[in-house]
């Protein structure tokens, strides 16, 4: 090896190391990557090594870099998304669809579960926050599933599973940020929407094909109740009122942005406009509840503009030491075709997954090696589409999947991490079979923004 990859090594090594002593993450990217700017400084100008790497043309020009993301409005987006999101959830949109879904649904072998399913595809095309999905789920769900006398580890791991879809159903904030990443119009924020679209739908399907499946072959994982209210045309109707609003905003939202009406920005802001419409419709908006909502908008737009800054300040200086040929070699010298090189990628996305949030793999794995993968003929929106579902994957997958830890702090005293782990399993088999449909059968993802917005 030569000394780049050394240096490469040494970068990813260091910051790694300072994950697991505990430090946060921007100032663990920001502060490797001084580090080694530092040490490049003196080798090339102290030691004489021959390295590309220059001080003026790295921190240099840093400065640029950052202002250039403040700048980019469709960062804009980012913190009105978030604040639609946070503004849905204390809405209680959700409450009114879960127990007008259960009156239509609750007594069929896992209806229940099946209704958490549904709102939670409406959440996660309503939010797009795998976190709060999560949470929300489990808080609303969990405790009337097990009422009901359902498998503890069916319930909680339905609530976890179809949580995780916020990071894949549009508008989904990760989405947004893979596509200024990217930074091709062939993966526009529009294309990766509709490109999530189906593989979304699909994964919703597929679990409450499970879900009616599995409860009919073992009568006591998921029994119908015995005391089920009548079905009539008003449980209908309140299930229409509570469907119709979240399903108006998603197609405000959504169809702006896919017919070129609005921009992904205009469209995050009627998002929001929206929101807080449906909090007044249903009575829960106050001054308190919007204060509450802009401040944890707030800290989450500022975790991930942190997160931003830092993995800037690395990915310069990664580059100014040969990262990116050293990648491109590493990539490029596997011995498969592009289908293997695809493939390896998304094993190693999904080992990352592990141990980083989405916003660290998105902002510094992705940069790095899409622009070589894109070298080989792929399809920029269906590695995309393939590098989202690898990561809700991966944040499913035990045992140390981020989902876990979000409805392990939400659940009853009785349930174990046994049980959380025994729950989400056969989701995680879902999840991989998704996985493997959207790679063997690329129109999965690719087909409907061909047909919007042309192209292949």
């Amino acid at each position: 090896m030569g000394l780049e990859e050394y240096l490469v090594i040494g970068m990813f090594a260091g910051f790694m190391g300072l994950l697991l002593i505990g430090f946060p993450v921007a100032w663990a990217l920001a502060g490797i990557g001084f580090l080694f700017a530092i040490v490049g400084h003196v080798l090339v100008e102290h030691l004489g090594a021959d390295l590309w790497f220059s001080w003026g043309g790295t921190i240099g020009v840093l400065d640029r870099r950052l202002y250039g993301i403040v700048a980019n409005e469709l960062m804009v987006a980012l913190p009105l998304f978030i604040f639609m999101g946070i503004m849905l959830d204390r809405s209680g949109i959700a409450e009114r669809l879960m127990n007008s879904l259960v009156r239509v649904l609750g007594g069929l072998r896992g209806g229940y579960a099946v209704t958490v399913v549904i709102v939670g595809v409406l959440l996660a095309a309503s939010t797009g926050i795998v976190g709060a999905s999560v949470v929300l789920l489990g808080m609303l769900s969990i405790g009337p599933m097990l009422q009901a006398k359902y498998n503890k580890s069916l319930a909680v791991g339905t609530a976890c599973s179809v949580g995780t879809l916020g990071i894949l159903v549009p508008p989904s904030i990760m989405l947004v940020l893979m596509a200024d990443r990217l930074g091709t119009s062939e993966a526009s924020v529009g294309r990766l929407f509709m490109g999530a679209l189906i593989p979304g739908i699909m994964l919703g399907v597929m679990y409450i094909a499970f879900i009616i499946i599995a409860a009919y072959i073992k009568k006591d994982l998921a029994p119908a109740p015995a005391n089920r209210q009548p079905l009539n045309a008003r449980a209908l109707f309140e299930v229409l009122i509570a469907v119709l609003p979240p399903m108006a905003l998603i197609v405000a939202v959504l169809g702006s942005i896919f017919t070129g009406f609005a921009t992904t920005t205009e469209a995050s802001a009627v998002g929001a406009l929206g929101a807080m419409l449906l909090a007044l419709f249903n009575r829960r908006l106050s001054l308190d509840i919007v204060s509450k909502a802009l401040y944890q908008t707030t800290r989450t737009t500022a975790f991930i503009f942190g997160i931003f800054v830092g993995a800037t300040i690395f990915a310069v200086v990664l580059r100014g030491l040969g990262g990116d040929d050293v990648i491109r070699a590493a990539i490029t010298g596997l011995p498969f075709g592009p289908a293997g090189v695809v493939l390896t990628v998304m094993l190693v996305v999904f080992l990352l997954g592990f141990f980083l949030d989405w916003v660290e793999i998105t902002l510094i794995i992705l940069p790095l090696v899409a622009p070589v993968v894109f070298s080989l003929g792929v399809d920029p929106v269906w590695f995309a589409i393939l590098f989202a579902i690898c990561l809700q994957t991966s944040f499913l997958t035990p045992p140390v999947g981020f989902a876990l830890f979000y409805i392990k702090g939400v659940c009853p005293p009785g349930i174990t991490t046994v049980d959380i782990y025994k729950g989400v399993a056969p989701f995680v088999a879902i999840q991989l079979l998704g996985l493997a449909l959207v790679f063997f059968y690329e129109p999965l993802a690719t087909w409907l923004p061909s047909q919007v917005y042309g192209g292949r």
